[in-house]
């Protein structure tokens, strides 16, 4: 299989979403026009990014929905559990910790670090918080890959390079920094300050026009 667009891997969770909630409903099958209803993405975009992962629906039938959920969860990823760590557990990354969702997608944070006495040797949701000092052990006893970055901006360097020394090997940045790391690390930022930005410019410069989703 051909490496699949960035555009088209950020999509594809979404009609995952819709095709979860058709199936609750006891619903089989789905149409590309559906899932276009549902997504507000062209039913033609929808056909194109679905055969990049060799999904291929039946003429005036749709896409079998089981068969959809299966593909679509195998190759994003959802079906196995990646372990994580959270750096960072003040209110955003509390909040993290807190969203059960994360699980159901695949994301299993066994551990967070803080700097703070007021929250280090406590649990949040019943994930311990430790001393970033205590790295190093719990990567040997965990085998991590993944780090969630949720620190002051000023301190979010200095986590990275901590995370990289200790062998995380993929950050979930939610900082406004972007961080240097080596060629071999993977970076996904999640700036919610610049969706936000992006949304009052939009607010104030479309404002009266269609509102569309971004895709």
């Amino acid at each position: 299989m051909e490496k699949v667009p960035e555009p088209t891997l950020r999509r594809l969770p979404w009609y995952l979403s819709v095709c979860r909630l058709l199936k609750q409903r006891g619903e089989q099958y789905v149409s590309s026009t559906r899932l276009s209803k549902e997504t507000n993405i062209v039913a033609s975009q929808i056909a194109k990014d679905l055969s990049c992962v060799n999904i291929v629906g039946r003429t005036r039938v749709g896409y079998d929905i089981d068969n959809l959920l299966e593909v679509l969860e195998n190759f994003l990823g959802f079906t196995r559990i990646h372990k994580a760590f959270l750096f960072g557990a003040g209110r955003l990354g509390s909040a993290l910790l807190n969203d059960t969702g994360l699980k159901q997608f695949g994301l299993e944070v066994v551990a967070a670090f803080d700097t703070s006495p007021r929250i280090i040797g406590h649990n949040v949701a019943g994930i311990p918080v430790y001393h970033i000092n205590e790295l190093e052990a719990k990567m040997r006893r965990h085998n991590v890959k993944i780090g969630i970055l949720t620190v002051p901006i000023d301190r979010a360097q200095e986590v990275a390079d901590k995370m990289v020394v200790w062998g995380i090997k993929a950050i979930w940045n939610f900082t406004p920094l972007r961080i240097k790391v080596p060629e071999n690390i993977v970076v996904q930022n999640t700036s919610l300050y610049a969706h936000l930005s992006l949304m009052f410019n939009r607010l104030e410069g479309l404002e009266g026009e269609p509102a569309t989703n971004d895709i």
